[in-house]
């Protein structure tokens, strides 16, 4: 089975991460965590088409990071940078962990 839809929804979500981090009114942390999960987000979504085991679990990871990191006060300028990183984060951890489903043992 395939894992196209996960690979893109992955690659995508990256490359607004990395869009996301030059809106106006984001802090510096804010910024440079965006384009630091972006950017192997990005990688890993877009390589997971190889359907490698890897790309699933770094883009389920970083998911969890985002929802983490959106209540960390030093990382947010406002109220949408929490809800951007919440929003992303979930649909990176479903997209991500979602690429395991129905597939053991498999590299």
């Amino acid at each position: 089975m395939s894992k196209s839809w996960q690979a893109w929804t992955n690659g995508i979500l990256g490359i607004w991460l990395l869009i996301a981090a030059f809106l106006p009114l984001s802090p510096t942390g804010n910024m440079w965590d965006n384009l630091t999960v972006g950017v192997i987000t990005g990688i890993a979504g877009f390589t997971m088409i190889k359907a490698k085991a890897w790309q699933g679990w770094t883009a389920g990871i970083l998911g969890v990071w985002l929802i983490i990191a959106a209540f960390v006060p030093q990382l947010q300028a406002h109220v949408g940078n929490m809800w951007n990183g919440i929003i992303v984060g979930i649909l990176l951890m479903i997209a991500g962990f979602g690429a395991f489903q129905g597939k053991t043992g498999e590299r």
